[in-house]
């Protein structure tokens, strides 16, 4: 199973801090993403690119304004109770 640091580790720091953004506040637009992140709004959209081709990030419809988009995390079901299964044995131990 690859997890989202290994389908990110070949991209670059800008790239990387999106992510970091998104994994903080959850589902955004690009001008919010511009906003937190403090990069250019050409960098963000280039770090949005190569996430979604590397299926970390996905795109959906922003409903209080159709006009943008919303990004967010794409996380694996599996992924999540892995993680959910791990802190359940910390728990226990």
């Amino acid at each position: 199973m690859t997890t989202t640091d290994e389908l990110v580790q070949d991209l670059p720091p800008s790239a990387k801090l999106v992510l970091k953004v998104l994994e903080y506040n959850g589902g955004l637009t690009q001008k919010q993403i511009v906003e937190n992140s403090r990069l250019s709004q050409r960098t963000v959209r280039d770090a949005l690119d190569r996430l979604q081709d590397a299926d970390v990030v996905e795109k959906d419809i922003y409903i209080p304004d159709a006009r943008q988009n919303l990004y967010r995390l794409s996380i694996d079901e599996s992924e999540e109770d892995v993680e959910q299964e791990a802190e359940a044995e910390a728990v226990l131990d």
